[in-house]
C-alpha cells in the first residue's frame, strides 16, 4: 500500500472527533492552541476511564501491524506526520469494522463518543502516550507522579494533589509501556532495561519524563508538563514568587552579564525562574542551552532570534579505552563546540554531578551564565557545587573546585517550596527566599558570602545588605531607592 494508493480510498478523517484536527501532546505550540479542560476538582470529580483497555491494546497491534506493512510497502520514505496521517485512517477502519461486527452479534451499537473515545485511545497508544494522554493533555495538571500502576498522583497548577486514574492494568504493562514509549522517541531514543534501570526522557511536545523500575519495588514514574513557557519576572511578581524590588535586581544582574545559580527543591520552579530571566536578554543576543533533557525549549518560544540547543545523548554498550559508551556526547562535548558559535550567552541546565564544569568553562568565559542545582538552602548550594566538582576525578582538589566557583559565580537564588493543607487538600507556594553574592574569601572556606535578600519569616525574599559594587546595577534599571527603602524598614 503506498502512499499513492491511499488515495484509492478516500476517507473524512473528520468522521469522528479525534480527527478534526490532530492536538499536540503539550509543550510551548500547545499553548496557543484552544482545549477543553476537565475539571479536576475534587477527587470524585477525576473523569472516569470507561475505554476497555483490553480492546485498545488488540486493536492497537492490529494497527501498528498494518501500518508496518503499509510504511514497508511505500516506496517513498513516509515522514512522522504522513504516517500518523495513515495511522488515523486504519484505526478508522478497525473502528468500523469493530462496530459491524457488535451489531452483526447483536450487540449494543456504540455511540458517536464512546467511538471516539475508543479511537482516541488506540490513535494515543501508537502514536503518543498511551493512557498517559489524557492526562498530559489536560492544561490543570502540572506533574504526573506514579509509584506502581494503579498509585498515581496528580499535581495540579494550584499546587494541590488529587488522585489520578491507573495508568496500565499491571505493572509489567506499565514498564512494557515505558520501554517502547523510550525505544521510539524520535527527538532522543533511549534504552530502559534491567542493564539500564533508570530513564530520563524529553517526550514529543516538550514534557519529561523520569522513570525507575528493577531497582525499585514497583515501577516509579514522573512526568513533568512545564506549563509556564512565555514567562518574565513581572509575571513572577504577580504570582507573589519574588517582589518587585527583588525582580528588578534580578533583572539588572541578567542585564549587567552577571553569572547565576538558581538553586532550589525539587519542584521549587528552577526552570521557569530560568526562562524568566533569559526573557531579560537582548532578542538579538545569540545564545547557546546546554542540558540533559531539553526542558528551558528557548529555542521554541521565539524570543531570541538564535538560539543554539545542545542536549547530550547518552551512549550504549560497553565503553571504549577513553572510558566513553558508542555515541555519547556529553555537555563538556557540547560546550567545547559551542565556542565556534559566536555566542552571547550560554546558559547551562540542572548541575547534578560532574557537568558543573562545562557550567564553570561557561562562567568564565564571562558571558552572564544562568543554571540550576538542587540545594536546601543559598549557602548550602555552594558546598554542594564544591562536591560536584570533585566528582570529576581525584585531581579536582576541595580547594580547586572552591576557588573556581567564588571566582565564576556572582549570584545563587534560592527558591523555597512549602506545602500547606486547607480542607483536606494540599497547597504549594512557591517563592524565591534568599539571593546571596559569592566571591572569594578566607583560606579556611575559600568563599564569602553576603546576603543581599535574606529570608523573611514567611519565606519571602526581603532587602539585606547591598555590597557596595552591586549598586552600580541601578544603571541597568536597579530599584536601589527602592531596595535602601526596604532595607532601613527592617528591624
Amino acid at each position: 500500500m503506498t502512499s499513492e494508493s491511499m488515495d484509492d480510498k478516500p476517507r473524512d478523517l473528520t468522521a469522528l472527533p479525534l480527527f478534526a484536527q490532530p492536538v499536540p501532546a503539550s509543550g510551548p505550540r500547545a499553548s496557543s492552541m484552544p482545549r477543553p479542560v476537565t475539571s479536576l476538582h475534587p477527587a470524585s470529580d477525576l473523569p472516569v476511564n470507561d475505554v476497555d483497555w483490553s480492546l485498545v491494546a488488540a486493536l492497537r497491534a492490529q494497527a501498528s501491524e498494518q501500518l508496518s506493512q503499509a510504511v514497508a510497502a511505500d516506496r517513498a520514505r513516509l515522514d512522522k506526520a504522513a504516517q500518523e496521517e495513515l495511522g488515523r485512517s486504519i484505526v478508522l477502519d478497525l473502528i468500523d469494522a469493530t462496530v459491524s461486527d457488535r451489531v452483526n452479534a447483536g450487540d449494543r451499537a456504540w455511540s458517536l463518543a464512546e467511538q471516539n473515545a475508543l479511537a482516541r485511545a488506540v490513535f494515543d497508544s501508537l502514536f503518543r502516550l498511551g493512557r498517559l494522554q489524557p492526562l498530559v493533555d489536560n492544561d490543570e495538571v502540572e506533574n504526573i507522579i506514579i509509584a506502581g500502576h494503579d498509585n498515581v498522583l496528580l499535581e495540579l497548577i494550584d499546587g494541590s494533589l488529587v488522585e489520578g486514574p491507573s495508568v496500565a492494568d499491571s505493572d509489567q504493562e506499565l514498564i512494557d509501556f515505558l520501554v517502547f514509549l523510550a525505544s521510539r522517541s524520535e527527538v532522543n531514543a533511549r534504552g530502559f532495561s534491567e542493564a539500564q534501570p533508570r530513564l530520563h526522557l524529553r517526550l514529543d511536545g516538550g514534557a519529561r519524563l523520569a522513570a525507575a523500575a528493577w531497582v525499585t519495588p514497583r515501577p516509579s514514574v514522573v512526568v513533568r508538563r512545564h506549563r509556564l513557557m512565555q514567562v518574565t519576572l513581572d509575571d513572577l511578581v504577580e504570582r507573589d514568587m519574588l517582589s518587585p524590588v527583588a525582580a528588578s535586581f534580578l533583572r539588572a544582574a541578567v542585564r549587567a552579564r552577571k553569572s547565576i545559580v538558581i538553586a532550589g527543591s525539587q519542584g521549587a520552579g528552577k526552570t521557569t525562574l530560568v526562562r524568566a530571566l533569559c526573557a531579560e536578554i537582548d532578542p538579538l543576543e545569540a545564545i547557546g542551552t546546554f542540558e540533559t533533557e531539553y526542558e528551558l525549549h528557548l529555542h521554541e518560544l521565539k524570543r531570541h532570534k538564535i538560539v543554539h540547543p545542545w542536549e547530550a545523548r547518552p551512549g550504549s554498550g560497553e565503553r571504549g579505552p577513553d572510558g566513553r559508551m558508542a555515541g555519547e556526547f556529553t555537555l563538556d562535548d557540547a560546550l567545547v563546540d559551542s565556542f565556534r558559535f559566536n555566542l552571547s550567552r550560554q546558559i547551562v541546565g540542572e548541575v547534578r554531578g560532574k557537568e558543573i564544569w562545562a557550567m564553570i568553562k561557561a562562567m568564565e568565559s564571562g558571558t552572564g551564565s544562568i543554571s540550576t542545582t538542587h540545594a536546601s538552602d543559598a549557602v548550602a548550594a555552594v558546598r554542594k557545587l564544591v562536591t560536584c566538582a570533585m566528582e570529576a576525578g581525584p585531581h579536582v582538589t576541595h580547594e580547586l573546585a572552591t576557588s573556581k566557583l567564588a571566582a565564576t559565580i556572582d549570584l545563587i537564588v534560592q527558591l523555597d517550596l512549602r506545602t500547606t493543607m486547607a480542607n483536606g487538600v494540599s497547597h504549594r507556594q512557591r517563592r524565591i527566599a534568599e539571593i546571596i553574592a559569592l566571591e572569594p574569601g578566607e583560606r579556611e572556606t575559600g568563599y564569602a558570602t553576603t546576603h543581599v535578600f535574606a529570608p523573611d519569616s514567611d519565606g519571602s525574599a526581603v532587602p539585606s545588605v547591598l555590597p557596595h559594587e552591586y549598586r552600580a546595577l541601578a544603571s541597568y534599571g536597579f530599584d536601589l531607592a527602592g531596595y535602601l527603602m526596604l532595607q532601613a524598614t527592617r528591624p
